[in-house]
């Protein structure tokens, strides 16, 4: 499974899709996309990261992602066991669909509010939880009256965390989304192997130190950071398809052993071969 850190497409005509169960608590997923996201998790403790926001969350969490907001997966990291469902609910549903029907406008400031990052808590997240696995057992017209529910209950629950103090789709126009892009696609096609920050500049039109800052300013990590978090996780999912550790490390792009062993344990809290053994037991 090859990372994709660029705009999700659907391949559907749906107004939404859904993942049930994503298993992706091995690989760093930096991403951002046009669909609004609704995320639930379950029996997991980890880092919330949408946006500039980062912090913790326990147990479980339910949270609704506006269009073209950067996130990390949440499961990033994650080593208990845990249940997780992923709704991607198409822009043109929000911006179009809803206002038009008279019964549904109300609905649309829920998604006016995602674009700050929007955490629902209090005992309902778990009741909507259920409803959302529940999904996977109906028909596409059952799952769409169930989404409007869904989205319904969520619209009545009055204990709400704003992630972001300012709407966070401001931050960013359609060039601005475009360089981002860019820069993940470079990093897709050429993390194997070296890469220079002036080759990065020159896809930003930035000089080296307008870009350093500009990328931290963007994901909250500087590039070389999030380089070899990328880099681990093309590490991680070479060792689960069975690879050695030296073949992982080469091959994802680190050029020393030592300096891989380092940076693997330091992310992942485990040595690589040790990595290795747990998933090939």
């Amino acid at each position: 499974m090859k990372i994709q850190l660029e705009t999700i497409t659907a391949t559907t005509n749906r107004s939404f899709t859904m993942m049930f169960n994503p298993r992706l608590s091995d690989l760093f997923f930096w991403h951002f996309h046009p669909e609004y996201e609704l995320i639930y998790i379950e029996g997991a403790t980890a880092t919330r990261h949408v946006g500039d926001h980062i912090s913790t969350y326990q147990d479980s969490d339910l949270v609704l992602i506006g269009s073209n907001i950067p996130h990390l997966n949440f499961d990033y990291g994650v080593k208990t066991a845990y249940k997780k469902v992923v709704v991607h609910i198409k822009k043109d549903f929000v911006d179009n669909h809803l206002p038009a029907i008279p019964e549904l406008a109300h609905i649309t400031p829920l998604f006016k509010e995602a674009q700050y990052g929007l955490v629902f808590k209090g005992a309902i997240k778990k009741k909507i939880g259920a409803k959302l696995f529940n999904f996977e057992k109906l028909t596409p017209f059952q799952q769409y009256m169930e989404l409007l529910e869904v989205l319904e209950l969520l619209t009545q629950i009055e204990t709400v965390e704003l992630l972001h103090e300012q709407p966070y789709n401001n931050k960013y126009n359609d060039r601005e989304q475009g360089r981002l892009r860019a820069i993940y696609a470079f990093v897709d096609q050429n993390y194997h192997q070296k890469i220079a920050l002036q080759d990065l500049a020159n896809i930003s039109n930035m000089t080296k130190e307008a870009f350093c800052r500009y990328f931290k300013k963007t994901t909250s990590y500087t590039f070389i950071q999030f380089l070899n978090r990328y880099r681990v996780s093309q590490a991680k999912r070479l060792l689960m398809s069975g690879e050695n550790v030296s073949n992982a490390c080469y091959d994802s792009g680190f050029e020393s052993l030592s300096y891989f062993n380092r940076v693997f344990k330091k992310i992942s809290q485990e040595n690589p071969s040790d990595f290795r053994k747990r998933y090939s037991s």
